[in-house]
C-alpha cells in the first residue's frame, strides 16, 4: 500500500505510491537537444552578453575576450533589478517593496557543451569558486539577505532554448520562505537537542546505507527519505559548515568530482533527463537590529544541494494540498543509481 513519508527537516509531508509503482527504467525520459543556431555563451561570441562581472581567465588575457574558462555576467533578462532601494512600504494590509536584487549568469565553459556532467571535475570546481566568489561579494551590499545559486537543465526543467552549460544566481532582499522554512526546522531541532539535524541525519543514512547512492571522504550522495520526485538526490559534506562558501580549494574539487559523478549516473541511468539542481546555504550574515536572529546558525545549519531530474509534474492535488507524490521508493531509486556503472 502507498506511505506516507514526512520531511523531518520542515515537516512536509510526501506520498510514496507504490502501488503506482514503475520500474526505474520505466522513468527514462530522454529529450532532444538540437541546437538553436549561434550560441552567446560560447567563446569569442562574449560582445553578445553583458560585460562580465568576474571571470577565470588565462593569465595574459583581457576581460571581455577570449581566453576564459568561467565567466560571470548579467542576465539579459533580469528578475531583480541591481539598481533602486528596496522601498519598504505597505497598501492596506499588504506589504510592498522595490524589486531590488542580482540576476547573474555563470557561463560555465567556454565550449559548447549542455550538460555540466561532461565537463571534468577541476572544470566543475572553477564554477563552483565563481559561485563562491559572487555570494562573498554580494553578501557585502547591505540590500541583500539571500542567494539563491542553481540550475535549470533542459527544457521541462526552465532550461531554455540556448544549449549551453551555465548556472544562475539570485540575490534577494528577502529570506526565501522556502529557505526559512528549512533554517527555522533546523534550528528546532538544535533547539531540542543541541545537535545538527543534517549531521544526524548523514550518521544515519551512511549507517543504514539503504538511501546512500556515493560516498567520498568528504561528501555522501543520498536519495532523500520524503523525496519529492522520483531520484531526488541531496549532496551533503560530511564535515559540519552552514556557509557554502567557506569550502576551501581541495574541497572544491572533491565537491566537483562528487558532482560530476551523481549527474553522470543520472545521465546515463535515465538517459539523459531534464533536471534542476539548487544550493542550499545560510542566509548573508549581516549585523541586525533583530536580537537573537539567526544566532545558532553556525551550529544547527548545514549547505547541501538538492539534485531533482524532471520526471513527474505537479498535478492538482499537489498544487491543492502541498504533498508531494513520488511513484518509486527513495530505496529502489538509490539501489539502481548504485548499479549504474560510469
Amino acid at each position: 500500500m502507498p506511505e506516507l513519508r514526512k520531511d523531518p527537516i520542515i515537516g512536509r509531508w510526501v506520498i510514496i505510491a507504490v502501488e503506482r509503482a514503475r520500474r526505474p527504467k520505466g522513468f527514462k525520459t530522454s529529450f532532444s537537444l538540437q541546437d538553436e543556431g549561434d550560441c552567446p555563451f560560447c567563446e569569442g561570441k562574449e560582445a553578445q552578453t553583458p560585460p562580465e562581472i568576474f571571470a577565470i581567465r588565462k593569465e595574459g588575457t583581457k576581460p571581455n575576450q577570449p581566453g576564459w574558462d568561467t565567466r560571470v555576467v548579467p542576465s539579459k533578462t533580469p528578475f531583480l533589478s541591481i539598481e533602486g532601494e528596496i522601498n519598504r512600504h505597505g497598501q492596506g494590509l499588504y506589504d510592498v517593496m522595490g524589486g531590488i536584487g542580482a540576476h547573474e549568469i555563470i557561463v560555465e565553459t567556454p565550449r559548447h557543451i549542455a550538460n555540466i556532467a561532461d565537463l571534468d571535475e577541476s572544470q566543475i570546481a572553477k564554477v563552483i569558486t565563481c559561485c563562491i566568489d559572487r555570494f562573498i561579494d554580494l553578501s557585502r551590499d547591505e540590500r541583500f539577505k539571500y542567494m539563491l545559486v542553481f540550475k535549470n537543465y533542459g527544457w521541462d526543467s526552465g532550461g531554455g532554448r540556448v544549449k549551453h552549460s551555465r548556472t544562475q544566481l539570485i540575490a534577494t532582499p528577502v529570506t526565501p520562505k522556502r529557505v526559512k522554512e528549512e533554517l527555522l526546522g533546523a534550528k528546532k531541532y538544535y533547539d531540542y537537542h543541541e545537535r545538527c539535524i543534517f549531521c544526524d541525519l548523514i550518521r544515519q543514512e551512511i549507517k543504514a546505507k539503504d538511501r546512500v547512492v556515493l560516498e567520498t571522504e568528504d561528501f555522501v550522495a543520498i536519495t532523500a527519505f520524503a523525496s519529492r520526485s522520483p531520484f531526488e538526490i541531496w549532496i551533503l559534506p560530511k564535515q559540519h559548515s552552514c556557509d557554502f562558501s567557506s569550502m576551501g580549494v581541495e574541497c572544491r574539487l572533491h565537491l566537483g568530482k562528487m558532482l560530476k559523478k551523481v549527474l553522470t549516473k543520472i545521465k546515463i541511468g535515465l538517459d539523459d533527463p531534464p533536471y534542476n539542481y539548487i544550493l542550499h546555504t545560510s542566509p548573508f550574515r549581516k549585523k541586525t537590529s533583530k536580537a537573537g536572529y539567526w544566532k545558532t546558525i553556525e551550529d544547527d545549519y548545514h549547505w547541501h544541494l538538492e539534485i531533482m531530474p524532471r520526471l513527474t509534474n505537479p498535478a492538482g492535488f499537489e498544487w491543492g494540498t502541498g504533498f508531494y507524490i513520488c511513484p518509486i521508493s527513495p530505496e529502489e531509486s538509490a539501489k539502481y543509481l548504485r548499479e549504474v556503472e560510469i
